[in-house]
């Protein structure tokens, strides 16, 4: 109809013969229907190109925040993931263009569900992924051995406690712990609000743990890495390590009990700093004998108590005279706790006595 329209306007305002030949092939009522219809097209797509740039910028700025969130392995896993996804979809898809109607759009949906699960498989597996790749030959061949050694895609975790104790930077240092060490945000988050507080022992902590840190990064290098995932739904820090170690597959190094206990409980496996210590602490033996200074009486009725070098406290019995002073002891017992090793001990000269 519209068409019709035109043609009798026209028709009153222009040569017959010219509405009879044309113009490059076309009358001129389908010339105008064209112009028409690309006036109406342009302002249709001008009101509603600002929705669609506004809500596509969204939508681009969502895709671009998650890829930041992410640990570089995760991006390249989920790279290899798609690209293996969509090279299958496309063999699977060429087989079903002859089937009638729906042929041409079964491809683009298998593509989109391959894909899909590529990634996610990949990214899931990718710690499998990586050592299959670095045992291929043509791969690892001529490939350096990193000083950190070959397993460096197993993530080790630092909690708040282990990294204020600063142990764990000379036993990194020592080469005793493997692979890349993690720093989440949200750990570092909570670094810097105990170096902000009121309290000066808090401060004093905070800004410890914050030294020991850049002192890692700048001894260990790129074994020393922040992890920016975080986890807005659960509020407290221990739980989001937990959920952060099951993630990536990832130790965690801690000093904390309480969150070795959960982290185990969830599958979670642990490093922690105090068992390293009391494990490599020197065997004591019932009948040796030592040197301790005496600082203090213990809670028994003439005991005093001494500690040696590493921490591990001594009980001398009839120890109480003797403190400020440093005597011989022989020790008569040792009691391992969970909290550490305990060694009684009796003044030599109260023992030679006996």
């Amino acid at each position: 109809m519209l068409t019709e329209w035109i043609s009798r306007f026209l028709t009153t305002a222009v040569n017959a013969e010219f509405l009879r030949m044309g113009m490059f092939g076309s009358t001129v009522a389908t010339i105008m229907s064209f112009i028409f219809s690309a006036v109406v097209g342009g302002a249709v797509g001008f009101l509603i190109a600002p929705y669609l740039i506004k809500h596509l910028w969204r939508f681009t700025y969502w895709i671009e925040a998650r890829l930041n969130k992410m640990p570089v392995n995760d991006v390249l896993a989920g790279a290899i993931g798609l690209a293996i996804g969509l090279i299958i979809a496309n063999l699977l898809g060429s087989a079903f263009l002859p089937v009638p109607i729906v042929g041409s759009y079964i491809p683009g949906v298998i593509s989109i569900i391959l894909g899909y699960l590529g990634i996610n498989i990949a990214i899931r597996k990718r710690d499998e992924l990586f050592h299959l790749f670095g045992s291929l030959p043509f791969v690892g061949k001529d490939r350096p051995k990193d000083k950190q050694g070959a397993n460096n895609y197993q993530y080790k975790l630092l909690d708040t406690s282990v990294i204020i104790d600063g142990r764990i930077a000379d036993i990194c240092k020592s080469g005793f712990i493997e692979g890349t060490l993690l720093i989440p945000v949200f750990v570092l988050e909570e670094l810097q609000h105990i170096a902000d507080s009121s309290d000066l022992l808090k401060r004093n902590r905070g800004r410890r743990g914050l030294d020991i840190l850049n002192r890692m990064q700048k001894e260990l290098g790129l074994y020393v890495k922040i992890d920016n995932q975080d986890f807005d739904d659960i509020a407290e820090v221990d739980s989001k390590l937990v959920k952060l170690g099951q993630k990536l597959n990832a130790k965690i190094i801690t000093n904390d009990y309480n969150l070795n206990k959960v982290a185990e409980l969830q599958g979670v496996s642990v490093l922690n700093i105090n068992e390293l210590s009391n494990a490599v602490k020197p065997v004591v033996l019932p009948g040796e004998e030592m040197t301790v200074h005496v600082v203090k009486d213990g809670k028994e009725l003439g005991q005093g108590v001494a500690y040696l070098d590493d921490g591990t406290m001594i009980v001398v019995d009839g120890g109480k005279k003797h403190i400020g002073e440093t005597v011989g002891v022989l020790v008569t017992s040792v009691l391992q706790t969970a909290a550490g090793r305990m060694i009684f001990a009796k003044p030599k000269a109260i023992e030679r006595g006996a």
